[in-house]
């Protein structure tokens, strides 16, 4: 198990990372649609492009092993506030399993 140790965490690092940089990348070509789904759950649109910049950055720190501790706390900060914002309705099952997750 110790030989396959770094590869594991190369494969867990670049799974992980695929996530949020494909959510970051779809943000910038969604620009508009995004800043409305924001304005709709009462969070400001002007706060996009520092959501982008921590899924592409963070995600891309993760991939090449960069400060990984850091981005990954970042990375999580982000995922507690976007469960917050966009997945507490207490009357919906579907966003409450969500926000679960």
């Amino acid at each position: 198990m110790d030989q396959a140790a770094p590869y594991l965490k190369l494969i867990g690092r670049v799974v992980l990372s695929i996530i949020f940089i494909q959510s970051g990348w779809s943000k910038i070509f969604g620009y508009a649609g995004t800043v409305e789904h924001m304005n709709a759950a009462g969070v400001p649109g002007a706060f996009l492009p520092l959501v982008i910049l921590v899924e592409l950055g963070g995600g891309l720190l993760v991939l090449l092993g960069l400060f990984t501790r850091w981005a990954a706390l970042a990375l999580a900060g982000f995922c507690v506030l976007a469960a917050w914002f966009f997945h507490y309705q207490p009357g919906d099952m579907g966003q409450m399993i969500n926000f679960m997750k």
